[in-house]
């Protein structure tokens, strides 16, 4: 297949859009915490330890380290992605399958509704294999 510019692809878009939701996670995560233990705590080194206690607070740095664990791979996918020039297709299926799961997983977590979230994850996780499958094969 013969590459096209990346910035004519859906997939640099998504790219891009994953950045924002990376933001989103952890402005929301700080901003709970801060509400919860202050400015000072903030801006000041946390050599204390000290954590939110909140379950809204504790709910958004669970699913922010989450959105963490998986944002590599799909950075990584989607480079490839980019780079072999299989922008669309079943790899950009799964970039937009891994990046909707991932909205739709945020509020879900922090609502606290169990089962439907875990569906939600799998089917994110299907969108990064769907991105390996078109990458590898």
């Amino acid at each position: 297949m013969e590459p096209v510019s990346a910035s004519a692809s859906p997939l640099t878009l998504l790219l891009a859009w994953s950045v924002v939701l990376l933001v989103a996670h952890v402005l929301l995560q700080g901003m709970l915490a801060t509400r919860e233990l202050g400015t000072e705590w903030n801006a000041g080194p946390r050599d204390e330890g000290k954590q939110p206690e909140s379950k809204l607070a504790g709910r958004a740095a669970r699913a922010s380290s989450n959105f963490r664990e998986t944002y590599p791979a799909f950075v990584a996918l989607a480079a490839g992605l980019l780079f072999t020039g299989e922008t669309s297709g079943l790899g950009l299926i799964g970039a937009i399958v891994w990046f909707v799961g991932r909205i739709v997983y945020y509020p879900l977590y922090l609502a606290g509704i169990p089962y439907i979230r875990s569906l939600v994850w799998l089917a994110a996780m299907a969108g990064l294999g769907l991105m390996f499958l078109a990458l590898a094969f």
